[in-house]
């Protein structure tokens, strides 16, 4: 009689681990992953060394947009995953004429640049390309710093991981990620 409570209570605490074992896996592998920043391209809306959430399943049930940050395998074998910003996305005409970002013909906001819309050394010029049905252009928000669509071009939506949306770390910047 006594032999079966702690046989019991063990045998509860282990489905109770596996279940969240499980349950973890789940998540991290489908819907939320951390993610640190390694580098300075997107300074000053992420530093190198912040840890992020990435959300791995909203962007699947829509399209992406201007702005978001995502996480992305790029198109430059070994490399690991890169973090920038959706400047373009599939069918839009993006160009570049000194730094200046146009979409379709219209410049773009870009507050997000490291001073205050104009990010240091870049006097960029690119022709007008059309992106790819089924890709996206990224840019770094510090363009000094940044290896992205203008050296490496369109980057497929498939080798997108996920949508960055919230600072875990350092604490002093916990909180949802400036659009």
């Amino acid at each position: 009689m006594f032999g079966r409570q702690p046989r019991k209570a063990l045998r509860d605490t282990l489905e109770t681990v596996i279940v969240a074992v499980v349950l973890a896996l789940v998540i991290r592998t489908f819907v939320v992953e951390p993610y640190i920043v390694d580098g300075f391209s997107m300074q000053n809306t992420l530093q190198n060394g912040e840890r992020l959430l990435v959300n791995k399943l909203w962007y699947r049930f829509g399209s992406l947009h201007y702005g978001e940050i995502v996480i992305f395998q790029p198109p430059i074998p070994g490399q690991p995953p890169y973090v920038k910003r959706v400047i373009a996305t599939g069918g839009q005409t993006v160009s570049m004429v000194d730094g200046q970002v146009y979409v379709n013909g219209r410049k773009m906001p870009q507050p997000f640049l490291v001073h205050h819309g104009v990010s240091t050394e870049d006097n960029w010029n690119m022709a007008p390309l059309t992106v790819p049905k089924g890709d996206i252009f990224v840019l770094g928000d510090h363009r000094a710093a940044s290896e992205d669509s203008r050296f490496f071009g369109p980057v497929s939506v498939k080798a997108v991981q996920g949508v960055a949306f919230w600072v875990i770390w350092p604490l002093s910047q916990f909180g949802p990620i400036p659009q």
